[in-house]
């Protein structure tokens, strides 16, 4: 099912003005992310006319229209009107004429002005749709930002989960969310946040309920981050084989999106969170193109082979 935001919604968020509203506009909801500048339309071209987006009115329609004679800027408004839009919007907060709060009232279509220039209302809107109408899920698990990257704590039940984030609290690193995080897709890349009602809250057995942004101040917590990597927490296994080289890189699909994941044993000893901060440090270096057990395996191979030229050295560690 399609997401979608109410109108009045965006109005009260962004402060805009009514200066005619609808007869359904508390039921009026915007479901399309894009907005459109209709100066096509205005010209007279109707076809492939995006009626569901938001219609906004910026300076260079605006002149346009006005240099229509009435008769004109009657049948090229009521073209608007005559289709199903969620509104029209004019930036710069100018002054719409009669006629056309007439033909709006007349079609039962909400009008808004915005005291913004067209750039900044257009970046506004497409920010506040791109936010409340992005894919979202929610899952079983904590979020933290560790040197800056987003870093997505998975595994069961009493595996550690917490008891990690808050040794990585601890050590400076920031609670995005503890227990469940909510993710949605904007712009091409994961963002995670905590439910409002237990955002830098936290459960660790034995204490149990903190609230982490009063225990370690405002510098220890985060609304949100974008998720570059998963790390799923399980308890040490004898009989299964860990990764211990890293050459295969794996990955999960959230929303489309592929986020590299590392599973990581758990057991007595272990610094999970020292082990956690190793990771996303090793993975920012991958990102910028080295993979150190590629280069030890190429560099071993190249050991046992003295005569190997330099280019079939670098040849093979980029095709590892």
């Amino acid at each position: 099912m399609a997401k979608s935001v109410k109108l009045s919604q965006l109005v009260e968020e962004l402060g805009l003005k009514i200066i005619e509203k609808s007869r359904d506009y508390e039921e009026i909801e915007i479901s399309d992310k894009n907005i459109n500048r209709p100066g096509l339309q205005l010209s007279g071209y109707m076809e492939g006319f995006p009626y569901k987006r938001i219609q906004i009115i910026g300076n260079v329609e605006y002149r346009y229209y006005m240099g229509m004679s009435p008769e004109l800027r009657y049948e090229r408004f009521r073209g608007l009107f005559t289709a199903d839009i969620p509104c029209l919007m004019f930036s710069y907060d100018r002054e719409v004429t009669r006629d056309i709060l007439d033909l709006a009232n007349y079609y039962n279509k909400t009008v808004l002005i915005s005291e913004l220039e067209t750039t900044r209302l257009a970046s506004k809107l497409n920010m506040y749709l791109e936010k409340h109408l992005a894919q979202e899920i929610s899952i079983h698990a904590g979020l933290m930002e560790v040197y800056g990257a987003g870093v997505l704590i998975r595994g069961e039940s009493s595996v550690g989960k917490s008891e990690t984030a808050l040794d990585l609290i601890t050590k400076g690193h920031r609670l995005v969310s503890d227990d469940v995080v909510e993710i949605r897709r904007v712009d091409n890349q994961l963002v995670g946040t905590s439910p409002e009602n237990i955002r830098h809250f936290m459960e660790i057995r034995g204490i149990g309920i903190l609230d982490i942004r009063r225990l370690y101040g405002v510098g220890s917590v985060k609304t949100e981050t974008n998720i570059d990597l998963i790390i799923h927490l399980e308890n040490w296994k004898e009989n299964v084989e860990y990764d211990r080289l890293g050459l295969e890189d794996a990955y999960e699909n959230i929303l489309g999106n592929e986020v590299p994941i590392l599973t990581v044993p758990v057991k007595p000893g272990r610094n999970v969170a020292m082990i956690i901060e190793v990771a996303v440090r090793n993975l920012r270096q991958k990102n910028l193109g080295y993979n150190s057990a590629k280069y030890l395996t190429t560099r071993l191979f190249n050991d046992m082979n003295p005569d190997m030229k330099d280019m079939d050295y670098i040849e093979m560690y980029d095709n590892l």
